[in-house]
């Protein structure tokens, strides 16, 4: 069974998700030094299930006919729907990225001179980036109707929860209170909500 996104919006958005790339590799040749890191086990852990989530909703690599079932009547308004999602969840992760500049790394770790950034993004969600990227998922599984990228979404969103847990626990330990008083004013992913 063929994907039943638009062809228009699904060359729009794999676009994006390679602008996306493309600027996450080049932003991550400016970064500060790396003065501690998860363990390597919780890192590879975390890596398995976000790209197995990603495998899900960007390839038919699981071509499994129950993977390929349609969630809802082919609808362009739905299409343009997920494109807008993306863009919108696409648009709040590359901002976040350049909110925490040299902080930034792709694993979980401390920086040297590392900062608590609370501000832009930051001030809405703590972790804005993994929100950026959950919902330009969800704006592209929406996109394609298919039972196979939700089930992408939500592994994405448990390697994504995994390492916000250990995230958590290293700011927690780098930052003190003034983390823990940054977790109580502020919902982890979703602003008022969670």
């Amino acid at each position: 069974m063929r994907s039943v996104m638009l062809p228009d919006i699904h060359s729009c958005i794999g676009a994006i998700w390679v602008f996306v790339g493309l600027v996450w590799l080049a932003a991550a040749l400016n970064v500060k030094r790396t003065v501690s890191t998860q363990p390597a086990s919780s890192r590879i852990t975390q890596a398995i299930i976000v790209c197995f989530g990603a495998l899900l909703v960007f390839s038919r690599a699981f071509d499994f006919s129950y993977l390929n079932a349609r969630l809802l009547p082919p609808v362009p308004t739905l299409a343009y729907a997920g494109l807008a999602l993306t863009v919108a969840g696409v648009g709040l992760a590359l901002w976040a990225r350049f909110f925490i500049g040299r902080n930034w790394s792709s694993d979980v770790t401390i920086k040297q001179d590392h900062q608590l950034i609370r501000t832009g993004p930051y001030r809405m969600v703590r972790h804005p980036i993994y929100s950026g990227l959950l919902l330009g998922l969800l704006g592209t599984a929406i996109a394609t109707n298919e039972v196979r990228p939700y089930v992408g979404v939500l592994a994405a969103a448990i390697g994504l929860q995994f390492k916000a847990a250990v995230e958590e626990r290293l700011m927690t330990q780098k930052f003190g209170n003034d983390y823990l008083q940054y977790r109580q004013q502020t919902k982890a992913l979703i602003p008022f909500v969670l």
